[in-house]
């Protein structure tokens, strides 16, 4: 009987490596096919299927080196930072620092004092599902001002003259993508923990997860890529100052899929704090978001999805709890277009029928 078992268990394990690997053959395939017809196009692909990892990657690091692109391939992944703000956000509020429907008025900074009849209004939640109807910075003027470090001149005063300022949430209940809703997310983990975002992030998130090519500041280093703006000139990455709770992490495919295993463990910290993300915070007839998570919804499945887009680079992050498998695409040209199209074939075409039997061989 023991002999049946262990043949058995050893069987599942052999179908089940077969399976993922012909899953990531067929990812491989597309990503490959795509870098043909995209020659410029720098790719890096992570994967990940029942706690296994797959990478696939075309395309050299910068136009003047022979360096190829990897797994380890630092690339700016943008406004995929909102979903660890948002993660933290949630691990506080499991470790009781917060709960989600606060008001956020006695956690925000000094500099920022709310109009009267905008007080007791805007809830933790509401920043993090983008209704909060407070106003929002101006990245077209700010590009206008500065194409390679837009963010460069928005400092805690230029924030808080545009609330200080508010007197009106004209779309408060509405979804509005904000930018200054995560700034103020993050500023509020500072207020509970006592320590800046950079240190909050980096011990909760980076160190604890050994995500060890994650960076929040020192981004000169030799495994990075260069972005390109869609005309493809060369772009810088971001230095966010204050706004970096929004957008200012740089990673690799690696680290990424680290990311999602522990988001699809829902025993880790992480784990537990991302269920908590996936409810549902915002509904209407276009979309459903959760805490900086879009959940987009078909017949048999239920993906949890984020992307990003700097001015050089697109990227994106999604996952399926269920089929327990998760994926991150990065770009090093913006061009937001193909990012959706790669993830919408991969997909339709590999993962939207995959049984849930299949995740749990």
């Amino acid at each position: 009987m023991k002999t049946s078992v262990k043949l058995l268990t050893a069987l599942l394990l052999i179908a089940n490596f077969s399976f993922a690997q012909r899953i990531s053959q067929k990812i491989d395939s597309i990503i490959k096919d795509n870098y043909q017809q995209n020659p410029k196009v720098g790719i890096s692909v992570g994967f990940i299927l029942n706690n296994e990892e797959y990478y696939t990657a075309y395309g050299n690091l910068n136009d003047d080196s022979e360096a190829k692109i990897d797994k380890n391939s630092i690339f700016e992944i943008a406004s995929i930072t909102k979903i660890l703000t948002s993660n933290l956000i949630a691990q506080a509020a499991i470790e009781k620092k917060l709960k989600l429907d606060d008001y956020i008025d006695s956690y925000l900074p000094k500099e920022y004092i709310l109009q009267n009849n905008l007080k007791n209004k805007i809830t933790i939640s509401d920043l993090a599902s983008h209704q909060s109807g407070l106003p929002d910075i101006d990245f077209g003027k700010l590009i206008e001002l500065n194409p390679q470090q837009p963010v460069s001149n928005v400092t805690i005063e230029t924030l808080a003259v545009i609330i200080n300022k508010c007197t009106e949430l004209k779309d408060y209940g509405k979804y509005r993508y904000s930018t200054i809703g995560y700034t103020l997310l993050g500023q509020i983990l500072e207020k509970v923990y006592n320590k800046s975002y950079d240190e909050i992030i980096t011990s909760k998130m980076i160190k604890s997860l050994k995500m060890t090519n994650t960076l929040t500041k020192d981004f000169n280093v030799k495994n990075r890529t260069v972005g390109h703006n869609p005309d493809g000139g060369v772009q810088e990455f971001f230095n966010w100052n204050v706004t970096a709770p929004a957008g200012l992490i740089k990673s690799n495919a690696c680290d990424m899929v680290t990311f999602l295993k522990a988001v699809l463990n829902k025993e880790s910290k992480v784990g537990k704090a991302a269920i908590i993300t996936e409810k549902i915070f915002y509904k209407d007839e276009k979309r459903e978001l959760g805490l900086g998570t879009n959940i987009m919804k078909d017949d048999q499945n239920i993906i949890y999805m984020k992307s990003g887009d700097s001015m050089g680079q697109s990227s994106i992050i999604c996952y399926d709890r269920a089929k327990k498998w998760g994926i991150t695409i990065l770009l090093n040209y913006r061009n937001s277009k193909m990012r959706q199209t790669l993830l919408d074939k991969i997909y339709e075409s590999i993962l939207k029928n995959m049984r849930p039997e299949n995740a749990s061989l």
